[in-house]
């Protein structure tokens, strides 16, 4: 079992930026494809931004694709995600995901596409 621990959350204004960071811990040197997903108050969990193991082929959907930027490091077992132009809308939990393997699967935009989720961070995007 992976260990995930999400940070960087807050609040921040509207066209405001935050970076948030999910470190992984627990099974050194497995492959794992990872993906940041949202949750608002209310609504279903909403898949968000998916990197391979290698961090060759990274994806987001159309929403946010022009906004955020996912990024891993694996020296540091680290995967952030970089948010910028915050609208009130993105305002949720956000999660990050793992799934063992140098895939992401059939179905990288499922939840249960994923092996292992962190607490989750707040993000607040409000004036």
């Amino acid at each position: 079992q992976v260990h995930l621990v999400e940070t960087g959350g807050g609040l921040v204004q509207p066209g405001g930026s935050l970076r948030l960071s999910c470190a992984a811990s627990g099974r050194p040197g497995g492959e794992r494809g990872m993906a940041w997903f949202r949750q608002a108050p209310g609504k279903e969990r909403e898949f968000l931004c998916s990197v391979t193991w290698s961090g060759r082929t990274t994806w987001c959907v159309d929403s946010v694709k022009d906004r955020f930027i996912i990024s891993r490091d694996n020296t540091k077992n680290t995967v952030d995600l970089q948010m910028n132009n915050l609208k009130e809308d993105d305002t949720a939990v956000y999660y990050c995901a793992s799934r063992n393997g140098r895939s992401l699967g059939v179905h990288p935009r499922r939840p249960d596409n994923y092996d292992d989720w962190g607490q989750g961070t707040q993000v607040t995007v409000s004036s």
